[in-house]
């Protein structure tokens, strides 16, 4: 699968810190940022695709109800 997830070097050095943070608060581990970069790595080409996925099909959902909204408008 083709990832097309880009982060900005600050958003990404942000999302390190927060996985750095979970795991130092919640498992009482200590990443360094090698490791925690890999985990991002992991998330973002097998976990994401399926939250975008889910926003898709969200908007999708969203959108078929507004168009039906919209043929209400019809005259007859």
């Amino acid at each position: 699968m083709n990832n097309n997830i880009k982060l900005s070097k600050e958003k990404r050095e942000a999302m390190i810190l927060e996985i750095k943070s979970y795991f130092e608060n919640e498992r009482d581990e200590e990443l360094g940022d090698l490791a925690s970069g890999l985990i991002l790595d992991f998330i973002i080409e097998k976990i994401a695709p399926e939250f975008y996925n889910q926003g898709i099909y969200d908007v999708y959902a969203y959108m078929n109800d507004r168009i039906e909204d919209v043929l209400g408008l019809q005259k007859y």
